[in-house]
């Protein structure tokens, strides 16, 4: 047995599900009801941030305050999903799930009754901590409770609550917000949550790695924690910092140490917490790739969408949220449908083909100009959801298909952590692409339109305005003059925007060349003869 060579790894894989016996362990009923916690995960990714300027009016928050209410949930679910995807293979899925969902929906309705910011945070961090309990769990009770020709359509509806929960949040949120309070945003999650406990205690059936080690890689943990950590962190504070300065290539520096160390620790602990043989598999690691440059398109493109429809459309919460109910709707569709097609062609062709049409969306919506009207940015949204909804299903099923079955819930862990990463930094980067953007052009565009040249301490305030589609006209200011500042905002704000989704379709052309790499789980392949459901 080499160093790097586990007694897991060496072990026998578990059985095949066969047909269930009674509701107990159904798979559709498990996958309904790992469905319902997904869905608390995945709307509270999008809803909270429409809730955000309430919260900072209501409890007197800074900028600095509210923006930690959504980095502190992030940094502490993309720090934790791998080791919790361990203990749930350690200590069972169910047990995890429940867990999880029981710590979510708690979080989430004590956030409702905190009085101030403080608190706010602080049950945000659990928040986090709780979703990534339950994520990989919810992955490793679908992985160890579908036969193999049935796993693919699983994974497509499970992608499609995904997909559909994290675009309906600015919907819900707004509705919320606007007709009830902004508490109301959190105590959503605690009727979902009971449910959710409720048929888990009644349906799930306990699924765990045999022969699971007693001990715990602390060390491990540890590592990759910190290196996980300062990478996020980098990421989120790249905006305010500059890619350039001390602290954001210092916490850079410290990610890629951790991650080195990390690797080295692992490759010769006995139990390690990520089993590196795990990557030896060529799909596995190409899905992973993949799946962190799915993400950086979709949620780095997302982020500049929302303030397009609002502050250059001057569309409502709701309304923006509605605009965007084409690229929830053919998620929706295209997700278990992906599933279909996955199981009968195997991954490779959907996946090239969704991530060229992902491409090709992303282009089409660098061309959106002030003027765009709904039915073309309708055409582009829809094109945008036939193309992720495949991807989101066909990487999640290469990475956990191909991992053996001891370590689903590492591999679920690793399927959300390349999400997170990739949605971090693709939210970074493009945001850093838009900067630039306006940073050259509106000096020239501003003087173009024959205003008065702004004076050097408010041409840094002016442009962070316009970063972000608002228009910086002064109190006071006449008529004219504000109509012809609203004209050089927007569309300095639209050039910039064209940038960074001309970036995003590059990075998704990219991908389809990933996506080549892919194939169906090797595991699947070996229980292709199961029983039906």
């Amino acid at each position: 047995m080499t160093p790097s060579t586990t007694v897991a790894d060496t072990a026998p894989e578990p059985p095949i599900p066969g047909p269930p016996k009674g509701l107990r362990g159904h798979p559709w009923l498990t996958l309904l009801t790992v469905a319902l916690g997904v869905t608390m995960v995945a709307l509270d990714g999008t809803i909270v941030a429409i809730a955000n300027p309430a919260i900072q009016k209501d409890l007197g928050a800074s900028l600095a305050d509210v923006q930690w209410i959504t980095n502190g949930y992030l940094l502490a679910l993309a720090v934790a999903l791998i080791t919790a995807g361990k203990l749930g293979d350690r200590f069972g899925h169910r047990q995890t799930f429940l867990i999880g969902v029981v710590g979510f929906a708690a979080a989430s309705a004590a956030i409702g009754f905190s009085g101030n910011v403080a608190l706010v945070v602080a049950f945000r961090v659990l928040q986090g901590l709780c979703g990534a309990l339950l994520m990989p769990a919810a992955l490793g009770l679908l992985r160890a409770t579908f036969p193999a020709e049935k796993l693919n359509m699983a994974i497509g509806i499970w992608g499609a609550v995904i997909g559909s929960s994290t675009a309906a949040g600015p919907i819900v949120g707004g509705l919320l917000v606007e007709h009830v309070n902004w508490q109301s945003v959190f105590f959503i999650n605690a009727p979902v949550g009971i449910l959710a406990l409720v048929l888990g205690l009644l349906l799930l059936v306990d699924h765990r790695a045999e022969n699971a080690p007693r001990s715990f890689d602390l060390p491990g943990i540890a590592l990759l924690s910190a290196a996980m950590f300062c990478l996020i962190w980098a990421l989120i504070r790249a905006a305010d910092w500059q890619w350039g300065s001390a602290k954001t290539l210092l916490f850079l520096g410290l990610a890629v140490v951790c991650f080195a160390l990390f690797v080295c620790w692992e490759s010769r602990t006995r139990e390690p917490l990520l089993p590196l043989g795990m990557f030896r598999s060529v799909p596995l690691s190409a899905g992973t790739v993949l799946m962190v440059l799915m993400a950086f398109g979709f949620m780095g493109g997302l982020f500049f969408v929302t303030f397009y429809l609002q502050n250059v459309h001057g569309m409502s919460p709701v309304d923006s949220g509605l605009h965007l109910l084409p690229l929830t709707a053919t998620m929706i569709v295209s997700s278990p449908l992906a599933g279909v097609l996955i199981t009968r062609f195997g991954p490779r062709l959907p996946l090239v083909t969704a991530m060229a049409i992902t491409a090709v969306s992303m282009f089409g919506l660098s061309r959106m100009d002030v003027g765009t009207g709904t039915a073309m940015m309708s055409l582009w949204f829809a094109l945008l959801g036939f193309g992720l909804g495949p991807v989101m299903v066909g990487a999640t099923e290469v990475i956990v298909g191909n991992a053996p079955i001891r370590h689903a819930g590492v591999a679920g862990g690793l399927q959300q952590a390349a999400m997170q990463v990739g949605g971090s930094l693709g939210t970074a980067v493009l945001g850093a692409v838009m900067a630039g953007k306006v940073d050259d052009t509106l000096p020239g565009t501003w003087a173009g339109a024959g205003l008065p040249p702004l004076p050097a301490d408010k041409a840094g305030k002016a442009s962070e305005a316009v970063e972000v589609g608002i228009a910086p006209i002064a109190k006071g200011t006449p008529a004219e003059i504000a109509g012809k500042i609203t004209s050089v905002a927007h569309d300095t704000f639209v050039s910039g925007m064209g940038l960074a989704f001309t970036v995003a379709a590059v990075v998704s052309a990219v991908a389809a060349v990933v996506a080549a790499f892919t194939k169906r789980g090797e595991n699947a392949e070996a229980g292709a003869g199961a029983g039906p459901i």
